[in-house]
């Protein structure tokens, strides 16, 4: 089978299993001579150092805890917006795991490149270097064997992406966000994160103070749609979102320092449930398990626990002291940690999370190279 025969293939994989839904290789440097194994329990964070971009790679103790591993370098060089402090690619999922593929993706801002690493346990192999389709990538989508990449600068375009044999095969033309590309600050100004809608019938956009809109791409067999339903939140700066219990779009507002809920029709609009302010300075990154959310608050430096019960109320029932320059963050596959990254240093803190949701601190990591990194992802 040709190359745009795999592609087809892919798409119609994608598509069939929700009806419509949808290099070169660089050495690892070894840090510690650790045996990595074939299993899980590794956490990811990516450097976004603007002189080489690196992975590092850590193992999950059985106690949450990480030790460092290897630092793996990308191929390619972080970037750093104007007026970013402790947040220079200012996204959310720069990092992504691909659980059924075994793969990583990074962002590399600084050389409008994506890398793709073979993941075995804890263990990285730069398997592909290529192009983001336009200029400084700062989030990327995974949806059954379908990518999008969000490229930052120059008004913000989507391109997207099958895989092939563990490997990016790029289709289609770059799909233009046409917003402001002059607007400055500039790291208030760009999107902040892609993802698909869990069933992969959609692919939704945030763009922060740039417009301050949710914008709703309808996915197809033949990629995403031209133009998006544009959901304007006048004030909110939308940035970083999950998606929680029962489906609902929950969104880290930077304008309000707040969490929002909506409801996310077929067709693309969106409809405000509820809106819970953090009490916290700069609510930008979200994630969420087992009916938590964990909102992190840049100029906290702090971490915002807020319940999200299927349909029901969310709740603020707690806030957690981090490092300074809190940013992204990742909860280990069983729901029992949580890991903070926290730009100022370039350190990840651990957590160990209770039952309820409630958060303990036990202990950090320093990231070589990261201050003001971004990207972590957990296996």
């Amino acid at each position: 089978m040709n190359t745009y025969g795999r592609i087809a293939a892919a798409l119609a994989t994608a598509a069939a299993s929700i009806a419509v839904t949808t290099g070169t290789a660089a050495a690892a440097t070894p840090v510690h001579d650790f045996d990595f194994g074939s299993g899980g329990d590794a956490v990811f964070v990516q450097s976004d150092n603007t002189t080489a971009n690196t992975v590092v790679s850590y193992e999950r103790l059985a106690d949450g805890t990480l030790a460092q591993l290897g630092v793996y370098p990308t191929g390619g060089q972080g970037g750093a917006l104007g007026g970013a402090a402790v947040d220079d690619l200012a996204s959310q999922d720069s990092l992504v795991y691909d659980r059924d593929h075994r793969l990583l993706f990074a962002v590399n801002a600084g050389s409008n490149t994506i890398s793709v690493f073979a993941v075995r346990g804890t263990q990285l192999s730069l398997t592909q270097v290529i192009g983001s389709g336009g200029t400084f990538p700062v989030s990327i989508a995974v949806h059954r064997g379908l990518v999008y990449v969000l490229n930052a600068l120059g008004g913000g375009s989507l391109q997207g992406y099958v895989i092939d044999f563990g490997r990016l095969i790029q289709f289609g033309p770059s799909v233009p966000l046409g917003l402001n590309p002059t607007q400055t600050p500039q790291f208030t100004s760009t999107p902040g994160e892609v993802a698909f809608t869990p069933d992969g019938r959609q692919l939704v956009v945030t763009t922060k103070g740039n417009g301050s809109d949710i914008d709703v791409f309808a996915v197809s067999p033949f990629g995403i749609s031209s133009t998006p339903v544009v959901n304007s939140e006048p004030g909110a700066v939308p940035f970083g979102f999950v998606f929680g219990p029962g489906g609902l779009l929950d969104v880290a507002e930077a304008g309000p320092s707040a969490v929002a809920s909506f409801a996310l029709s077929a067709g693309g609009t969106v409809q405000q449930l509820a809106l819970v302010p953090t009490g916290q300075p700069a609510t930008c990154w979200l994630v969420g398990d087992l009916g938590v959310l964990y909102a992190s608050n840049a100029g906290g430096p702090s971490i915002s626990s807020l319940s999200a019960a299927p349909w029901g109320p969310l709740l603020l029932f707690a806030t957690t002291t981090t490092d300074p320059g809190t940013v992204d963050a990742t909860t280990s596959p069983d729901g029992r940690f949580l890991y903070v990254q926290t730009g100022h240093a370039g350190i990840v803190d651990e957590f160990a999370v209770s039952p309820g949701g409630a958060l303990s601190e036990i202990g950090s990591v320093l990231v070589p190279g990261a201050v003001g990194g971004e990207g972590i992802a957990a296996s």
